[in-house]
């Protein structure tokens, strides 16, 4: 069977967390903070029971913070974290190199803020033949209209945006699947 080529699939995605640290999350909205950090877990939980890779970026560490719990206490082992003062994940020390030598092409998007980090990783990241998901549920910054007009730049340049639930169950594709009830067990 084909499938359509923007189907995510699970052996050719990369999970990408973009800078969800403690004091930068401390100026977003409450409720959409909330959802990020409940979508990121439930995505980090899904790529660690199905072998995906995860990169994690945290902007300048130092001023900061670290990522924030939440989701750094369900990072899967192998994933890898870079430190950056640039905005774009593509100019933090060896994360470009990191990423190719995952050898996927699909690269999944959770973090803040939408309209700096994320919009400029996903511009480059596309710019650089990758296929880009950006998910508006796990996704946020300080005020709703620059994610709005973000997520419409990144759409009209060719970035998918999608949600969290869409991913989990394209990684899965079929409930036949021997973890579909563990996944799908992560959304009640």
């Amino acid at each position: 069977m084909t499938t359509h080529p923007n189907l995510l699939d699970v052996n050719n995605s990369v999970l990408l967390v973009v800078d969800i640290q403690g004091r930068l999350s401390t100026a977003m909205p409450a409720a959409d903070l909330e959802q990020m950090l409940i979508h990121g877990r439930r995505l980090l939980e899904a790529a660690r029971l199905l072998s995906v890779p995860v990169l994690l970026t945290e902007q300048y560490p130092q001023g900061l913070g670290p990522t924030q719990p939440e989701i750094s206490e369900c990072l899967p082992d192998a994933s890898r974290i870079f430190a950056k003062t640039g905005f774009s994940c593509c100019a933090a020390d060896g994360f470009n190199q990191a990423l190719a030598n995952t050898g996927r092409k699909q690269v999944v998007v959770i973090g803040q803020e939408t309209h700096v980090c994320v919009l400029q990783t996903a511009l480059e990241l596309l710019n650089q033949a990758y296929q880009v998901h950006v998910l508006t549920d796990a996704v946020c910054s300080r005020r709703a209209e620059h994610k709005t007009y973000a997520l419409q730049r990144m759409q009209q340049q060719g970035a998918t945006l999608s949600c969290h639930e869409s991913v989990l169950f394209e990684w899965l594709r079929d409930a036949r699947h021997g973890e579909f009830k563990t996944i799908s067990a992560l959304l009640r």
